[in-house]
């Protein structure tokens, strides 16, 4: 089944990044796969094949089809190294090894991007402890800041050929990347999700402030003139709009 869609320039990346994490996720409910993950996550180094079957009690020629599947999901790297040191004529081929990929996998639903949040919030505090500037500005600051980064990646991979579409909809497509499920309506985007859900309920007029410059920063830098972002709270729904200038 495709859970995929396409945005205005026929592109898919916000379904087939879900697809890619949620397969990530998904390799590692197969018992077997899932020791070998968390076998070779807890050892210093790279290991070999015959490690990971003995370490994990497994056949090897199971263990080679696993450990191959966690290679092509990205959760494992693979390396070549000679076990025994040796270098040079009759050193021997170098042995397949596996270690845990760098590469971060996360599924949360709804979308959750805390941390996005601690970025800005690290960003900020840095910046106020270093500067002698308020906390507030600070944070507003960084969060604008982030905006911008975010409309500036979204101009990079945009279709040159393809039609700009009208400020609704360019901020609807990149704000839907980023987890905010946008709801246009009368010339008012609203925004279904949270990405920062439990910390707006606990922290609310702090995060809230945060996302307000944070969309606005996105606004901004897609040169959106004709939107801002307004702080309109309403049950089930970000704090967050954006809508037409009157």
């Amino acid at each position: 089944m495709d859970l995929s869609f396409r945005n205005r320039n026929g592109r898919t990346r916000v379904g087939d990044e879900f697809a890619a994490q949620v397969s990530g996720v998904g390799a590692l409910a197969e018992p077997a796969r899932r020791a070998l993950y968390l076998y070779v996550a807890a050892q210093p180094e790279a290991v070999s094949r015959e490690q990971a079957a003995d370490g994990c009690h497994l056949p090897l020629h199971s263990v080679k089809f696993h450990l191959d599947r966690l290679v092509d999901e990205g959760l494992l790297e693979v390396e070549f190294r000679r076990l025994s040191g040796r270098t040079g004529p009759g050193a021997g081929r170098p042995s397949k090894l596996y270690r845990r990929s760098s590469r971060q996998v996360t599924v949360s639903l709804p979308d959750r991007r805390y941390d996005l949040a601690g970025e800005v919030l690290a960003a900020a505090i840095d910046r106020a402890l270093r500067e002698d500037v308020a906390l507030s500005d600070a944070i507003a600051e960084a969060a604008q800041q982030e905006g911008h980064r975010i409309a500036a990646e979204a101009d990079a991979e945009a279709d040159p050929a393809a039609e700009p579409g009208d400020e609704l909809e360019r901020t609807s497509t990149v704000l839907a990347a980023h987890g905010y499920e946008p709801r246009t309506s009368d010339d008012v985007i609203s925004l279904a999700n949270c990405p920062f859900d439990s910390l707006a309920r606990e922290h609310t007029e702090l995060v809230c402030g945060m996302n307000l410059s944070l969309i606005d920063g996105v606004l901004e830098g897609m040169h959106c003139h004709g939107l801002e972002a307004v702080l309109d709270p309403e049950p089930g729904l970000c704090c967050v709009k954006a809508r037409k200038r009157s």
